[in-house]
């Protein structure tokens, strides 16, 4: 199987000043040679130039972070990454190809996740040629292939995870370094043959379709309530727990079953009440 090889050809200032003398040379012996009428000597001449001139197309200029693909008749002869004024084969085909890093991000998304809640999900993909004979010659147009098997990982990665679940299991709300990191392992895998890395994905746009979009935010309000009113219930139980502890430990006030309820009644109001409290001052007793 074909991979990649490096070549640096020649270089391209000495071919330059070599290629001048020679036409120079040439169109100085062109004179003499017709004049002396030796046919042999103007012919040769004549291909002296014209062969000098053709190879003035193998010249090529290769920027950083560029590679030049080397095709001759249609087979693959190398590429050259090495930066510079280079002369190749001057009937060879040079195919430029961009090493620098890209990136691009995919279009909203519509896709159920996995409890079948229909969302919206886009990434952005940071992105590279490494390997150019296999961008190049391994699929038909490496761009468009990125592209479509990127928004396909997406695709995948939706299913795979809930939009939002409790705190112990993951999401692609809450877990957002471990989508990540698969999100790009599923690109790679995708694009191993394409000569492509993957640098870096991660999701640019994620929430629930418009149309469940009001009920979930709902949803989401009502279980922030709860948790919250969950939090205050155990610490307000707690308090009323070392009250009652510290009166009986340090012999404040003996009380009773009957005053304790009431004791603990009135805290809990106090604790879990979301407005002010006003004091009520009782005076009878419990039991009147």
């Amino acid at each position: 199987m074909l991979v990649e090889k490096e070549i640096r050809g020649l270089s391209g200032w000495l071919l330059v000043c070599f290629l001048i003398a020679t036409l120079i040379a040439g169109v100085m012996q062109l004179g003499p040679a017709a004049l002396a009428g030796s046919s042999f000597l103007v012919i040769f001449w004549l291909v002296v130039i014209i062969v000098a001139v053709v190879c003035f197309r193998g010249l090529t200029v290769v920027n950083p972070n560029e590679s030049k693909v080397i095709l001759l008749f249609g087979v693959y002869q190398g590429s050259i990454k090495h930066p510079g004024f280079r002369w190749v084969n001057p009937l060879t085909v040079r195919r430029k190809l961009s090493l620098r890093v890209r990136n691009f991000e995919s279009g909203k998304i519509k896709v159920n996740d996995r409890d079948g809640n229909p969302i919206e999900i886009a990434a952005v993909v940071v992105w590279r040629i490494v390997e150019t004979f296999e961008a190049v010659f391994n699929v038909d147009d490496y761009e468009h292939f990125l592209h479509v098997q990127s928004e396909a990982a997406v695709r995948m990665l939706a299913m795979s995870y809930p939009y939002d679940a409790a705190e112990e299991e993951h999401s692609l709300r809450r877990a957002v370094g471990e989508v990540t990191e698969r999100l790009r392992h599923e690109i790679q895998d995708r694009l191993a043959k394409a000569g492509i890395e993957i640098i870096e994905a991660r999701i640019s746009h994620l929430a629930y379709a418009p149309e469940i979009a009001g009920a979930m935010l709902r949803r989401q309000q009502a279980g922030a309530v709860i948790a919250a009113r969950q939090k205050i219930v155990e610490g307000a139980v707690g308090m009323v727990e070392m009250a009652l502890d510290q009166i009986s430990r340090k012999h404040l006030v003996q009380l009773d079953e009957e005053r304790k309820a009431t004791m603990v009644s009135n805290l809990l109001v106090v604790l879990c009440s979301e407005r002010g409290v006003e004091p009520v001052v009782n005076t009878g007793t419990l039991y009147q």
